[in-house]
Order: structure tokens, then sequence, then C-alpha cells
């Protein structure tokens, strides 16, 4: 990471002091306390990184840092600083309260209801309002200002909006005016760099006009952040985009040998899914790296003489109340996976990934599946469904249950078509991450199971307490 927190940098939730964890789409660092209740919320309310043991782009920290410094918390506690909410007894959290329910109550007020976000005036049509705002931000991401451009995004506006008159997006803006940490901000909230604007242009080429190679290295990492989480999730390699490698898939074992019938079934299934829908199965795989990735350092870094209790684990991914039971459900199933089943998985979306980009060019029409940020982060105003659209999540539904099957059951040690592997990860290299994630999840276990033998023993210990008292 860039320059470490100052010692006089506090929890935005509760004022906590030296806070270890950040909410990247908030603009906040927070306490271990305060990030379990985030991570319970789901990353589509808010994202959180470690700020030492998670790998951070430099330009991402730097952007969050930035809204940290200055002031990002009030456009969140906005209504808080009236001294008026003071004279009604609302309060934000403070380090003594407990983590549930109060600090629980206010971070949910604070994140999920934005009860506290300064309102606009009541119109008739919201959409004017949104659109609005949105030819607001187009013209703020052309200046450093930042906390402005969040404090927008809080109110609703669009971070792909295809403004008429101009005919580009925020993005398009921000990028030919080199303004990098807009980038970054836009792109956490959903910005796509590969949107054309009326000529044709993406944002990549008008960083790479204006001289802004890093902010063009940058826009094309975004792009391809989705496959490059589950490349690096599987095997600690990321690719080369500077020399055009976009892919890495790891080619597991013999090539002789054969995939099972249910293997072969369920990998015809996941490539005959829609472009669409197989956006929405590989964000869903991401979503759920991310919570594995994120509860591996949560328990890493926490101190294990105070126990770490059912409260402040993410046992699953938290419901999204935009999409469907079906596919909350389809997500939730992912967390039945151990570590063998679930890299199988996320080695098949790897694969079709690139072959489906192989089979049209990037951002070429409205049909190729673009697996950038937007089907990362665009969670927090998802877009509507059509009706007729059935949900990708008919792949992993009770009555269907080809890959769940699969995973369980199939052969895993199968072979790739070398034409589908930019950059091999040899076999020993993967069995040694396979055999670490394993590892991993054990300790993980072990440590609940601890966790729960203390629990009991210190209920044991209070009930002879009580019964000393009493006598």
């Amino acid at each position: 990471m860039s320059k470490r927190l100052r010692s006089s940098e506090v929890c935005a939730d509760c004022s906590g002091p030296d806070p270890s964890w950040a909410s990247v789409n908030r603009g906040t660092f927070i306490c271990d306390e305060c990030c379990s209740v985030h991570r319970s919320l789901g990353r589509h309310i808010s994202q959180v990184r470690h700020l030492k043991h998670t790998p951070w782009p430099p330009t991402l920290l730097q952007m969050v840092e930035t809204l940290y410094n200055n002031g990002a918390n009030s456009i969140w506690e906005h209504s808080l600083l009236d001294p008026a909410s003071i004279m009604s007894g609302r309060r934000k959290a403070n380090p003594q309260d407990k983590v549930h329910p109060n600090k629980a109550e206010f971070i949910r007020a604070k994140y999920q209801m934005l009860a506290f976000v300064h309102r606009l005036p009541c119109r008739d049509d919201d959409s004017v309002t949104a659109k609005d705002l949105s030819k607001q931000l187009h013209s703020s991401v052309r200046t450093g200002n930042l906390e402005t451009c969040l404090r927008l995004l809080s109110l609703g506006a669009q971070a792909n909006f295809f403004h008429p008159e101009k005919g580009n997006t925020p993005l398009h803006v921000a990028s030919k005016a080199g303004q990098i940490l807009q980038a970054e901000l836009l792109a956490v909230y959903g910005a796509d760099p590969g949107t054309q604007d009326s000529s044709g242009k993406t944002p990549v080429d008008y960083a790479r006009q204006g001289g802004h190679h890093e902010l063009a290295e940058r826009l094309v990492e975004i792009q391809y952040e989705l496959t490059d989480r589950l490349a690096f999730y599987l095997c600690g390699r990321k690719p080369d985009h500077k020399n055009g490698q976009h892919f890495i898939i790891p080619q597991m074992a013999d090539s002789s040998l054969d995939l099972s019938e249910l293997a072969k079934a369920a990998k015809k299934k996941l490539q005959s899914l829609s472009n669409h829908l197989f956006e929405e199965l590989a964000m869903d795989v991401y979503d759920e790296v991310d919570r594995r990735e994120t509860d591996a350092v949560w328990l890493a870094t926490q101190n294990h003489s105070t126990l770490v209790t059912e409260t402040t684990v993410v046992p699953f991914l938290p419901v999204n109340p935009e999409y469907s039971s079906t596919r909350n459900q389809g997500r939730q199933k992912l967390a039945r996976f151990n570590a063998h089943e679930f890299a199988t998985l996320v080695i098949d979306i790897l694969s079709d990934a690139k072959r489906r980009q192989q089979g049209s060019p990037l951002s070429s029409s409205k049909d190729n599946v673009e697996l950038k940020l937007k089907t990362i982060n665009n969670q927090h105003s998802v877009e509507s469904q059509d009706n007729d659209q059935p949900d990708y999540d008919s792949v992993a539904s009770d009555e269907d249950t080809d890959l769940e099957t699969t995973a369980s059951k199939a052969n895993r040690q199968k072979s790739l078509d070398s034409d589908l592997s930019d950059g091999p990860v040899t076999v020993q290299e993967f069995m040694e991450v396979k055999n670490a994630l394993v590892a991993s999840e054990a300790k993980i276990q072990q440590l609940m199971k601890v966790n729960n033998n203390l629990s009991d023993e210190l209920r044991i210990m209070q009930k002879k307490l009580l019964g000393k008292d009493a006598n």
C-alpha cells in the first residue's frame, strides 16, 4: 500500500482508534468490530479490504485515503452533524457500544437505509433528478474534487450515464482530463472502461491520447478485474496486460484424462448460458472468492484471546434484495463447495470467459460478454432485468443441480485445452495452491471449534460463579 495511516485516524462508524479496514465504495476506514457488520451487509452495500493484509492497487488506496481525509464520512452522517439531531437523541455509535445490537443497528441505518444522507427535495419524476445529478457528475469528474462526486453518486447519479448532448460518459471525461482517482471512484460505482462514446472511442483511448499512460494501464486492469481476481485466487499470479496476456488459466493434470459424462454435461450447460446469465454467474463466483479471501484475512488478523463468535462470521454470501430469491439461493450454495470443488468451478468460468471474449472483440457489441468492472461493482445500482429473462441460477436451483453435483462428484483431475492457456500453471503449482486452500479451510474450522469449546467452558464457569453467589 502507499503511505500508512496516521495514528490520528479513527473508525468512521464508532470513532475507535487505529482502524485496520476500509470500505472502498464508502471512502471510509473502519475498525475490526464495525467491519464485521459491514461484511454481513454484502458487497452491494460495502466493499471491505484490510489495509495491510489485502493487495491494493496503489491508486485505489490513494482514492480511499483522499476521500477519508476530505471528510467523506460526513456524506453518510450528514443529518447527524446537525445540532438538532443531538436534541432528538440520535447519535452515532461509540467504541464502548456492543457490536450487537448497538453498532450493527447504527451501521445498517447509515449505509443500508441511508438514514443520515442529505435528501433532495421530492420531485414527481425521480428519473429527472437522477439525470440532473448524472449531468453534474459528468461535469465534476474533470476536477480532483472526489468528495463532490461521491456525494452525487450517493444521491443517485449514475457512473455509466451517457450524456446525450456530449455523447460520452463521466469516465470518458475523467480519462481525457487524466483524473486517475476520479476514474477509480467511477469504476468502484460500476463505470465501464470499455464503453464507446459517440465517435467510437473508449476511456482507455482518451487516456492514451492524452499521455496518461498509468491511467490507461489501470483502466485495462479494471476491464479484466473479474478474471484477474479469479486467476489470482487459484494460483497467486496475474496476467501481463501490458504485453497482451489477458488470461491465466491453470492447465490441469494429464490431457489424456477424460472428463466424466457429468462434468462434460455441466461444462456444456455453462457454455450454453447466454452472455447475460454467464456474467451473473461469474459475478457471483467473484463475490464468493471475495468472501472466502476476506474470511481468511479476518480470522488471521483477529485476536483469538477474544472469542470469534458466530456473529462475526459470514458463512455465505449475504442476500442482495435486488436479486431474485432463486439467484440469492444459488449464490449461497457456492459456500457449500470445498476448496477443490470451488477451484474447479473457477477454472471452468475462466476458460469459458476467454472462449467468449475470443469469439467477439472486447466492447464490440451488446452481445459481447463484458467481463469488466460492471459485472463486479455495479451491484450498487443494479439494472433491472427483463421479465422474460430467467436468472442464471436455474443452473444452481434445487431442480437442476448440475454444477453443484459435478463439483462434488466428478473427477477433478481434468485437462483444459492448451489453446485456452495463455500462461499455463503447472500441475505442481496448482496442487500446491489447492493444498494451501484446503489447509486454510481446515484451520478456519479448527479455530471455530476451539472458539465453540471456549464458549462452552465460559458458560460452565459463569454457572458455577452464579451458584457460588447464590450460596
